[in-house]
């Protein structure tokens, strides 16, 4: 395999000698030559054992059915949020709240999130998101062709963060170097990734500081004023918590919808009849959207193990880390038959796409408006389009993977 070369650890003496895979989460085999996704489920295809541990990224568990994934994400008494990213070195520098939490304590940190990210907050925002992405398209609709990463992708959900944030948007490629500094540490060993890693958390630290000085004490309607001007407990919160949250808000809000967009309108660029459904059944396009989010998952984050348990047939001992690819839960036959087909009458949609349990997705309302208000005014101005002839998406596999090339051409008015 291409990921020989690349730094192992041997397996603890536990580990039954049928569970060891070769499994890389940042290149997992075949994702040059499949894509992301196909890369990911053939760990299903090839029938794995629900838990397996991988060599790669100092060792660690990987769940391969949508079942585990569930249960490993649904109970935090087993599996802690102390340690989310893989490898575990690199995991330990993660310092953004209250993601890497565990309830109780991180519940009245996340309600302080919500504040600015519930279905009310989001919907009042409608208006504003829906002028965005038509300015967007208009820029372009008319000549027939565009580079959907840098001219809509890598701009929309962007703007529309930069602005509940009052962030300049010229500050926005320095933020998106660090999320991808977080999401897709470079480096050949568990210690170097995990030197990359602390760089970007403490770029977002950095960058964040002055923010909250500036804020706090101040009434304000953005994201982060409302954030810093909560309380937790009765009590003013600490200032590195305040870092923690402030520097979280901004990682998931500049990678992952892009990269999702992404990989959704590269496949719809190669599907015109799925196109066909989206353009003649608008009043159906929010819960195709729905469907989109389980067919289209880009997220592989982790637990750590809190106590010795068994599961799935085997030792599994505190403090080792069990990996989540949410790509084997939405695409998982056993949860969705016909997994691969979009289709938008499925009776039970059943996916791990924004997590599950307490650290559910606090940005999952606000993905699914952009992303329906992304096809509807896309379809609005432009109904049929395709890939570009020879144009073939570029993965890269992470916490959270990143897709680019992404070229789109259409019968210009």
């Amino acid at each position: 395999m291409e990921t020989d070369d690349r730094a192992r650890t041997s397996p603890p003496p536990h580990v039954p000698a049928d569970r060891l895979y070769d499994i890389d989460l940042y290149k997992p085999d075949g994702i040059e030559t499949d894509g992301y996704l196909k890369a990911w489920k053939r760990l299903q295809d090839e029938k794995l054992p629900g838990l397996v541990w991988s060599p790669f990224n100092g060792g660690h568990w990987v769940a391969t059915t949508g079942a585990l994934i569930r249960e490993i994400y649904t109970d935090p008494d087993r599996f802690s949020s102390q340690v989310l990213f893989i490898p575990k070195a690199a995991g330990e520098k993660y310092a953004m709240v209250p993601s890497k939490m565990d309830p109780p304590e991180h519940r009245p940190y996340r309600a302080v999130v919500d504040k600015g990210l519930n279905l009310r907050a989001i919907r009042e925002r409608e208006p504003q998101v829906r002028a965005l992405a038509a300015s967007l398209i208009d820029q372009f609709a008319d000549r027939g062709t565009c580079d959907f990463v840098g001219e809509f992708s890598a701009e929309f959900p962007i703007q529309v963060f930069m602005t509940m944030a009052d962030l300049p948007m010229e500050d926005s490629p320095k933020l998106r170097a660090l999320a991808s500094g977080m999401t897709r540490p470079g480096g050949n060993s568990p210690e170097e990734m995990a030197a990359n890693l602390d760089r970007a958390n403490k770029g977002f630290f950095d960058y964040v500081g002055p923010i909250i000085d500036a804020r706090r004490g101040k009434p304000g309607t953005d994201i982060i004023s409302l954030c810093v001007n909560t309380d937790i407990n009765g009590a003013m919160m600490e200032r590195q918590k305040l870092l923690g949250m402030i520097s979280l808000l901004l990682l998931a809000g500049l990678d992952s919808v892009t990269n999702f967009m992404n990989m959704m309108m590269d496949h719809l660029g190669r599907h015109p009849e799925t196109v066909a459904i989206l353009r003649d059944n608008p009043e159906e396009l929010r819960r195709a959207v729905e469907e989109m989010f389980r067919r289209f998952p880009l997220v592989a984050a982790a637990r750590m193990i809190a106590k010795d348990i068994e599961l799935d047939g085997v030792e599994l001992k505190a403090g080792e880390m069990v990996l989540l690819p949410t790509a084997l839960a939405g695409l998982d036959e056993e949860q969705n038959p016909d997994p691969w087909k979009l289709d938008f009458h499925r009776s039970r949609i059943s996916h791990s796409t924004f997590g599950e349990g307490p650290h559910r997705c606090a940005g999952l309302h606000l993905a699914r408006l952009e992303t329906t208000i992304l096809l509807e005014e896309w379809l609005k101005r432009i109904p049929t389009f395709h890939v570009v002839t020879g144009s073939e998406p570029r993965f890269e596999s992470g916490v959270v993977a990143s897709v680019d090339n992404v070229h789109l051409e259409w019968e210009a008015a």
